[in-house]
């Protein structure tokens, strides 16, 4: 088997009106529960944030989109870069969020502006060795310890278009399950499709964890 390498320079790096264009995601997953195999998201979900070079922040994998993949490829590059993970990438972007590159603080003019384009990643794979393990660790969060640990005002409204995008996909899973079974128990019973059942949608919280299906 080849060894997995990383990505290096800039000479492919896409820009846009200045902007280094960046392509990121938030790997997650949903742990089993022994007790309930369906009930409360909040406490079986976990997101995975990756620790950073030479600081003590943590950040979810993002880095350059270049000119010979899409945005979601380089998305899905970059957690396996830096995260060392695989998974199932949402192609519809949570959002696009401009923000300055840490290193590029105190630089004067566009230098170090990026615009971040972030993707939800359900994590169905973790490599023991990735290309930077070395320089970045992970670390699996529930959404509570992420929210606190997000440095960045930017990554906390990443997380929080995570939460709505994860409650919608709950509630779409749930709809499709219980239709499922109702044709399921059409076939058996030899009913009509007309006597399916419409599943119900369950009422949302204002706050975005509560919000979870």
């Amino acid at each position: 088997m080849s060894a997995l390498l990383a990505r290096t320079g800039r000479h492919r790096q896409r820009y846009e009106n200045d902007f280094r264009l960046v392509a990121g995601c938030i790997p997650y997953r949903l742990k089993e529960n022994e007790d309930n195999l369906t009930g409360d998201l909040e406490n079986r979900l976990e997101v995975l944030m990756i620790s950073s070079p030479n600081r003590l922040d943590l950040v979810f994998p993002k880095g350059g989109w270049e000119d010979d993949e899409s945005v979601g490829e380089a998305a899905c590059r970059e957690a396996l870069e830096e995260a060392g993970v695989r998974g199932r990438l949402d192609e519809n972007a949570l959002g696009v969020w401009q923000f300055r590159s840490k290193s590029k603080q105190n630089c004067h003019g566009m230098e170090g502006y990026c615009k971040g384009y972030m993707f939800a990643l359900e994590v169905t794979e973790e490599l023991e060795f990735w290309p930077e393990k070395s320089s970045h660790e992970r670390r699996w969060l529930n959404v509570g310890e992420a929210f606190e640990l997000c440095r960045y005002e930017w990554m906390r409204r990443a997380l929080e278009a995570f939460l709505r995008y994860l409650s919608d996909e709950c509630k779409r899973r749930t709809r499709e399950d219980a239709v499922a079974v109702a044709v399921e128990v059409a076939e058996h019973l030899n009913l009509a499709p007309s006597c399916f059942v419409n599943a119900s949608t369950p009422s949302a919280s204002t706050n975005p964890i509560n919000a979870l299906c």
